[in-house]
This record gives C-alpha cells, structure tokens and sequence, in this order.
C-alpha cells in the first residue's frame, strides 16, 4: 500500500488495547501476591498461569514474526506455565516485563514503514506481519478479560 499509515496507526491502537475495556497493566496490577496462583471455582486457571500463557504465546508470534529460525513451543504445553503459582516472588513481574517488551517489539515491528504488512512472511504458510499483529491483539484481549473475570472471582478487581 501507498500509504498505509491509517492501518498502522489502527493496528498499533488494537495491540496498546484499552478503549472499550481495561488494558493489559490494568489487568495485573496490584494483584494480591496470595492470589497470583489460585484458580477460583469454576475457573481452569490462576491469574499466574493466564499471565504466563499471553506471555509465551505472545513472544511466539512475535519471534515467529521476525525469525525464520525460531521454533514454537509444543502444542498445548509449551504454552502454559509448569505451576499455577509463581515459582519465586519477582516471576510475577519479570512476566509483566518480559509480556510488555514483546509487546513495544511488535509495536516496533508494525510502526516501522520497512515492513510490509502484507508481505507472506517466507517461513511461515502464509502468514503476515499484520495477521501476526492481529492475532496478538486478539488473543490478548480475550485474556485479559478473562483475567479481570478469575479477578473478581477471587475478590481482587482491577481498578480501570
């Protein structure tokens, strides 16, 4: 595309997230240290294993985005933590970290005019920059709801 600076500007508002509903820091901030493994009734998984699964999933797609060497984790496991709780007290954050610098990575990665959005990534089977962006946004999205939702089921609302 000539210009294409609509779709980018789009694109990178979908993967910051927000408007319509709490954002990703929202989601994760302040939650009690005592609730970070526990997995309410009803409810498959702990706030640890949702933020571990948007982290891995995440730097997949983005790895896979830019590395034609990079090999994806086995299909379901690889992408869910081994525990339902943290293994240590700084885990928690080293995720958050980790999940928001692959975040500003593909951010970069969208921003940059050198990309073609639309170009077949070589490695891949058919896959494109913007699907990649896309899916991010979409499977972080669903995740987030569904950690402001094992939220108040645990009692720890996020605060908007």
């Amino acid at each position: 595309m000539a210009n294409d600076t609509s779709l980018r500007k789009h694109v990178l508002d979908l993967l910051d997230a927000g408007h319509a509903h709490v954002d990703f820091q929202a989601s994760v901030k302040n939650v009690p240290v005592e609730l970070r493994g526990k997995r309410p009734k009803g409810a498959e998984h702990s706030p640890w294993e949702i933020l571990e699964h948007m982290r891995i999933a995440q730097w997949d797609i983005l790895e896979f985005s830019r590395d034609a060497k990079h090999v994806s984790p086995p299909w379901p496991d690889g992408y869910w933590p081994k525990t339902k709780a943290p293994p240590n007290a700084k885990a928690w954050s080293q995720s958050v970290r980790a999940l928001l610098a692959d975040l500003e990575a593909m951010r970069k990665l969208v921003a940059e005019e050198s990309t073609d959005l639309f170009a077949v990534i070589p490695h891949g089977d058919g896959q494109t920059v913007l699907r990649e962006a896309l899916l991010i946004a979409a499977h972080n999205s669903y995740h987030i709801g569904q950690m402001v939702l094992v939220r108040r089921l645990l009692g720890a609302c996020p605060e908007r």
